[in-house]
């Protein structure tokens, strides 16, 4: 006989994508939807995402919520204990580091229903930090598209420049900016100057 849980588990949602394609603003419409539907909500955005303003998620059509700036994960993990919260949103997951997994296993078995969004790739096209982990595990994925901003075509590439130029594959991976700095691109319009390996084995580095 099947031994019930005496609590049931939460859950885990990712919303990925590249750079303008909506993340933030399909994040901000979850958690706006649970506050009316009375449900508690804490969330976090990463501290390095300072673009417009440090204390809300900000969306690129201008929609705001509220939101605690960290790039400590300890502070998520508080949430495990506190019982009066339900949800959890997470933007700009990409940048945390690899202990954000554990934690927010933790969040989701302790009943919590977490939702995070970020980059699924960076700008050479690599999975980015722990979202490929988050993606396999996660109970519910939505993959988004932008809009190729040479083409028109569906974009899921984030293209990088650098004085108007594609930026080249060994320049930092981790660049904080918007429409100065990047555009969306399809795999057809997309340029870097050199590939990922996917075929000799070869760890690629991410952060």
């Amino acid at each position: 006989m099947a031994i019930k849980n005496k609590k049931g588990k939460g859950s885990l949602e990712v919303i990925c994508g590249p750079m303008f394609s909506g993340k933030s603003e399909e994040l901000i419409r979850r958690l706006r939807r649970a506050k009316i539907a009375k449900q508690n909500i804490v969330v976090f955005k990463h501290a390095l995402d300072n673009r417009t303003t440090i204390e809300h998620i900000a969306s690129h059509n201008g929609n705001t919520i509220d939101a605690c700036a960290t790039d400590n994960v300890e502070e998520i993990k508080k949430c495990r204990l506190d019982n009066s919260v339900n949800i959890i949103g997470i933007d700009e997951v990409q940048f945390f580091s690899f202990d954000i997994v554990k934690i927010i296993c933790d969040l989701v078995d302790s009943g919590k229903r977490v939702i995070t969004a970020g980059l699924d790739c960076d700008f050479r096209g690599i999975p980015f930090g722990p979202i490929p982990v988050l993606l396999a595990i996660a109970d519910k994925v939505t993959k988004l598209d932008s809009i190729c901003t040479n083409c028109g075509a569906d974009a899921r590439y984030s293209q990088r420049l650098v004085n108007d130029q594609p930026a080249k594959f060994d320049d930092p991976i981790i660049q904080v900016g918007a429409e100065e700095t990047y555009q969306a691109r399809c795999r057809n319009c997309y340029i870097i100057d050199k590939f990922p390996c996917w075929d000799n084995g070869e760890k690629q580095n991410n952060i």
